[in-house]
């Protein structure tokens, strides 16, 4: 502090909540680094101190030092924010001049009903209307529709094959704007099924691409949105036994035949635990003190992240840019980026997700109709 100038600032710097847990925090260093623990050195904790503490056990461990607990608690304070100021806000630079996202959906909705259903409207759909589009002013979720809505258009005007599916059949508002294909006023189709005030989850719409053609539409919504104002969704994938069995095993020393063995041997009805007769089949002492910490490590470290992926499908789209609303990062795959967050992440959040699911049996639909205008045949 004094060579730098700075004031001094008091925090445990936590690692865990508990010292029991300093084992498993060495080897979950060792996992991150591929180094066995026997060979981290000083790039291990030097004890279980590192834990969460309370303000009193705090202050008296720096009672020396009261000002640097003080200046702790206020940065604390200060890097506090909340989650609900994460949600969907239609970028507003894509509207027409004059348009807000209501007045913008309404529009669309009449043209589209128009088509669908002629003009003048039947009384049926215009109630319909009127019901759906004030549910979905009083949730605030036009861009939603907007946004999907544009997407599908996109995808259309490239002759790309695309359908929407599941609960959002049920909505007049969705077949209007050409997402869905299916006339719910016709079918008598329940609208709250998809969109329901008492629920209060965001809309789910899942739309099908060809999956040949899937990036196009998905390179799309990068290029018209913008890198930083788009991004894909992770999947966690968490531990699972064989997989904390492979990965605590190495970081302990065992060697790949052993952990081989032993991830080989165990079994789904064994649950979350080594049991000590896989060990005896893998020909590993269940009594040895390497073993009995496995045993244990694997079972604790159960459900813990492992790795991320990418969703299947799933984008979110942000008006303000997208570093400011959660980390990104470059995907595996080229010209990808994606947000450390799954799909049940942003749910919570608020932050809609736009599914651009890919399906092979729309390519094969395509196909036949290229090889039926081959044949010949007006498909008009």
């Amino acid at each position: 502090s004094r060579k730098s100038g700075l004031p001094p600032l008091a925090t445990a710097l936590p690692l865990m909540h508990e010292s029991a847990r300093q084992p498993l925090a060495d080897v979950l260093a060792a996992i991150r680094l591929g180094t066995p623990v026997q060979a981290m050195g000083y790039r291990l904790g030097p004890n279980a101190e590192r834990r969460l503490r309370s303000p009193a056990e705090i202050r008296s461990r720096y009672a020396d030092l009261p000002d640097a607990v003080e200046r702790g608690l206020r940065m604390a304070e200060r890097c506090r924010f909340s989650l609900s100021d994460l949600r969907f806000v239609y970028p507003r630079e894509h509207l027409p001049p004059g348009e807000t996202p209501v007045s913008h959906l309404m529009h669309l909705c009449r043209h589209g009903a128009r088509r669908r259903y002629g003009d003048p409207l039947p009384g049926a759909v215009v109630r319909q209307l009127e019901h759906e589009l004030a549910l979905i002013h009083a949730l605030d979720v036009e861009g939603f529709f907007l946004t999907m809505h544009e997407i599908v258009r996109f995808a259309r005007e490239q002759g790309i094959l695309c359908q929407g599916r599941g609960s959002a059949a049920n909505s007049v508002v969705c077949y209007v704007l050409d997402i869905t294909a299916v006339d719910p006023i016709r079918y008598g189709l329940l609208f709250e099924r998809f969109l329901s005030v008492e629920r209060g989850e965001p809309p789910d719409i899942d739309v099908d691409f060809e999956h040949e053609r899937r990036e196009e539409v998905i390179q799309h919504v990068y290029t018209k949105y913008g890198r930083d104002h788009a991004g894909m969704v992770c999947e966690t994938i968490s531990y699972r036994p064989r997989s904390a069995i492979r990965d605590v095993g190495k970081s302990l020393g065992f060697s790949q035949e052993e952990v081989g063995r032993l991830a080989r041997g165990s079994l789904w009805f064994d649950g979350e635990a080594l049991a000590q007769e896989r060990m005896r089949d893998a020909k590993v002492c269940p009594d040895d003190r390497r073993a009995r910490l496995l045993g244990k490590l694997v079972a604790e470290i159960q459900g813990f992240p492992r790795h991320r992926s990418i969703h299947v499908g799933g984008m979110v789209i942000t008006d303000r840019p997208i570093g400011l609303v959660s980390p990104i990062e470059p995907a595996a795959m080229p010209g990808r980026t994606i947000l450390p967050w799954n799909k049940d992440d942003c749910d919570a959040l608020g932050i809609f997700k736009f599914d651009l699911l890919g399906l092979g049996m729309l390519t094969c639909i395509r196909k036949a109709f290229s090889l039926l205008r081959d044949r010949g045949v007006d498909l008009s």
